[in-house]
């Protein structure tokens, strides 16, 4: 009896690991054969790659053994000292005319005009292929993916796991009838993951989409795409959501770019921008802005600081940089006073009217 528990074990374990390896396999995505003939037209990609059109300085394998060491040291770094608080989230009958709810990192539901869009879901508690390690979650999701109003659009700014998770999209197919507005490329992972045709919607820069009244448009950022082995074979992008009285701009996962000043030329100003000001590092220094550079950007997508409101992602949700966990708000609240710009930075869960007065809970306090 003894063996026999013995062999059960070893087999339980054995398949265990085939399924893990499994889900690691399907989470990665579709290969680049499956990717390519939708990217090859494209002006923005050449000899196999996406390029950025600001080039970023690239990753030297001088710097692998500083990178690593600086991941082995970190420690509990970017940990906060305490539990984050949650808000109880709110989502109205109808859609607001300009509202957002925060989730963590790049997960936010926006309202535009009567419009819902769901920014870069990710609700699993890994940002990896495999949920047994990689990065985890430091706060809970507030709110269950069931539990979520219907959108009128999902919006993906690129493929990194932290921004494109598999199981969320296939909860999302299976719970939500909107389409998934995305970048170049990126919707051969979903189709690998059975999301219908119909509801697959893929841009290129400059390109837009046309969901009720509102307008989605896909615009350049800095930043790099891959999940596997194969590096920018899908496009990275910011969003431009317009509505017919008011405008959204996405900012997903970008480093700063003079980009922003044409593409505020061309759709701005705007009434509220979500910019990321989390995970910056020296190591990767034109890819993620820094607060800073943050609500630069706000202030040139507007042309002046006094318009709009900027509410910062990218931070607090996963530990994916080497600075402290409160840092980046601490930096932001600091920048944002020296240059005038207005801002809103939710707890997660919560949802702001950004036409009744702004919120002044710094609710990060006491969490470094």
């Amino acid at each position: 009896m003894a063996w026999a528990g013995v062999g059960a074990a070893a087999a339980a374990s054995v398949a265990s690991g085939v399924l893990a390896a499994w889900e690691a396999y399907r989470a990665i995505g579709a290969p680049r054969s499956r990717i390519r003939p939708y990217v090859a037209g494209s002006p923005n990609f050449s000899n196999g790659t996406f390029r950025n059109a600001e080039p970023a300085v690239p990753f030297s394998p001088r710097q692998a053994p500083d990178l690593f060491f600086s991941i082995v040291l970190r420690g509990n770094t970017g940990a906060p000292a305490r539990q984050v608080p949650l808000a109880v989230p709110l989502a109205p009958a109808s859609a607001g005319e300009l509202a957002a709810a925060w989730f963590g990192h790049s997960s936010v539901l926006v309202e535009v005009d009567g419009h819902r869009v769901l920014t870069d879901p990710v609700w699993s508690e890994r940002v990896s292929p495999s949920q047994r390690l990689g990065p985890r979650r430091m706060h809970p999701v507030p709110v269950k993916i069931s539990q979520l109003p219907q959108v009128d659009a999902v919006v993906i700014s690129h493929d990194h796991y932290d921004h494109l998770d598999q199981r969320t999209i296939s909860d999302l197919v299976r719970l939500q009838a909107a389409p998934f507005v995305v970048p170049l490329g990126i919707g051969g992972h979903l189709r690998s993951w059975g999301v219908p045709e119909r509801r697959i919607i893929e841009l290129d820069w400059g390109e837009e989409t046309a969901v009720g009244e509102l307008t989605i448009s896909c615009a350049p950022a800095r930043h790099f795409s891959g999940r596997g082995i194969s590096r920018n074979v899908t496009l990275w992008a910011s969003w431009v959501l317009r509505g017919p009285r008011r405008s959204v701009f996405f900012g997903g996962d970008s480093g700063y770019t003079d980009s922003f000043a044409e593409l505020g030329n061309r759709h701005g100003p705007f009434d509220l921008t979500l910019l990321p000001i989390g995970a910056y590092s020296d190591q990767w220094p034109d890819v993620h802005m820094t607060p800073e550079e943050a609500v630069q950007t706000h202030c040139v997508l507007n042309g002046t600081p006094s318009a709009g409101v900027m509410m910062p992602i990218h931070w607090g949700t996963f530990n994916l940089g080497f600075h402290s966990w409160m840092e980046p708000i601490v930096r932001l609240t600091r920048a944002k006073e020296a240059h005038g710009v207005r801002t809103a930075a939710p707890m997660p869960g919560q949802r702001i009217d950004f036409l009744k007065p702004l919120p002044r809970n710094e609710w990060w306090l006491g969490l470094a």
